[in-house]
């Protein structure tokens, strides 16, 4: 990439042509206003000067010359008078403060306009090729005109030396704001060319150097949005790995199993039944590789936004009761009780069989994570199915992580392949509920609520 084409290019080159533009336009307003006021206010000047000059000029012609000298002086300006002949009429000198070299104004506009019009006549004129403020006024009571006339020499010179002072002092804030511009957009530049390198960085998947960038402004708080992105995405890949890690664990044990109790029953001789004892763990194996396949099926529908669930009337209490009496023999094997609880309750909008599926991954969870003589309840009342046991409990610090997949509670029994809580949360959720660990109890309790039916009104009921 070129320099030009860089942020830090563009934005030091934006802001040097906003502040061209600026001082542009400045010039352009300045100067003329500048020049305009100046011209304005000496011809303002004159023209007092010059209606004053005619309304106290001495009747007396003898008297003019001293007079004009005087006024001049006074005025500050050249002051030249005519006497109107003609028609048409036409300029004849009778007097000029500057002595009788007047050939430049023998034909001057602004007099000239004066005599035809007879009234005070002001504006600008060039003599010799220098501009002059003029203004004339006749005199009344004869056929005279007073001009008076002041150079712009020194008001011009001052409009060039500050269009030049202008200009100088423009040029100058240009060169220092393109390269502080510049430098400034530069380091702009560089934060984002970090976020540019952190992010080709996350893309690769190394997710173990933070982003830091301490700035509060828009580019430091998208620096934060990266990193907790980061830190997200580090988690996600974590999870993926250990997902990745336990499946393949949870797939490799049953077939090392099945593959070893194949192999003994083709290379040994076997009785009937030793070889139906081995044709049970088989199954059972078999069991296990299907109900681990069903899970991570569900799994993969869930994390695609592809589980599909029923919404229908079910009776918690009918749903607890079946599941009860499923898992009854296994709770007596097991030397524990199972007790059904049921109150009342309106009935729930769910998929019958998603809420049978969870209430049997909490109620196995209960009978293989407690110690034998545990009783286990499961408890229904209103619109939230319970199940709860008076075992040892989880530990605090491990309460927030038991519905992780794969996630097994430290100490306890190594059964199953951790994904039953994960997988009845996520189905809890997709019907419009929650799965919850009751905490501050002795024993685990986990509590399942689903949306309760819609019960009519009375007004809808009489309307019916």
């Amino acid at each position: 990439m070129s320099r030009l084409s860089g942020v830090g290019a563009r934005l030091g080159l934006a802001l040097f042509a906003v502040l061209a533009a600026a001082l542009g336009l400045v010039y352009a307003i300045v100067v003329p206003s500048l020049q305009s006021r100046l011209v304005d206010s000496r011809v303002s000047q004159v023209t007092r000067a010059a209606a004053g000059i005619a309304r106290h000029l001495p009747r007396d012609q003898f008297r003019w010359q001293d007079f004009v000298e005087s006024a001049a002086t006074s005025a500050n300006a050249r002051v030249v008078l005519f006497n109107v002949i003609g028609p048409p009429p036409a300029l004849q000198l009778v007097d000029d403060s500057r002595g009788f070299r007047s050939s430049d104004v023998v034909n001057d506009p602004i007099a000239l306009r004066a005599a035809e019009k007879r009234r005070p006549v002001n504006g600008t004129a060039h003599h010799g090729g220098e501009r002059f403020a003029e203004a004339a006024s006749p005199v009344a009571g004869n056929q005279s005109v007073v001009l008076v006339q002041s150079p712009l020499h020194d008001a011009l010179t001052t409009v060039r030396l500050t269009r030049d002072r202008l200009l100088l002092a423009g040029v100058l804030a240009l060169v220092g704001a393109l390269a502080i511009g510049y430098l400034g957009a530069w380091l702009f530049a560089q934060r984002l060319r970090r976020l540019e390198v952190a992010a080709d960085r996350i893309a690769a998947g190394r997710f173990d150097e933070p982003i830091r960038d301490a700035s509060k402004d828009e580019v430091g708080q998208l620096a934060r949005t990266f990193d907790r992105m980061r830190e997200r995405l580090a988690t996600l890949d974590h999870a993926r790995r250990e997902f990745v890690a336990n499946a393949s664990h949870e797939l490799r044990t049953p077939l090392f199993s099945l593959g070893g109790f194949l192999e003994l029953m083709a290379d040994e001789e076997l009785d009937d039944e030793t070889r139906l004892e081995f044709l049970a763990t088989m199954r059972e194996q078999v069991e296990r590789l299907a109900k681990l396949a069903t899970d991570l099926l569900d799994l993969s529908r869930v994390d695609a936004g592809e589980l599909r669930v029923a919404r229908e009337p079910v009776d918690l209490g009918a749903a607890a009761a079946a599941v009860v009496e499923e898992f009854g023999a296994v709770a007596r094997a097991g030397e524990r009780s199972l007790e059904l609880v049921v109150g009342d309750g309106p009935r729930v909008l769910a998929d019958e069989q998603r809420v049978l599926q969870i209430g049997r991954a909490l109620v196995e969870n209960a009978l293989v994570h407690t110690p034998p003589g545990t009783h286990v309840r499961v408890r229904v009342a209103d619109g939230a199915l319970t199940v709860e046991d008076d075992g040892p409990g989880i530990p605090a610090d491990q309460a927030d992580r038991v519905f992780e997949r794969f996630y097994r509670a430290e100490g306890r029994v190594a059964s199953g392949s951790g994904l039953g809580l994960a997988i009845a949360r996520e189905l809890a959720r997709a019907m419009g509920g929650t799965l919850e660990l009751s905490p501050g109890r002795k024993g685990a309790a986990f509590r399942l609520e689903l949306p309760a039916e819609h019960q009519p009104s009375p007004v809808e009921a009489a309307l019916s």
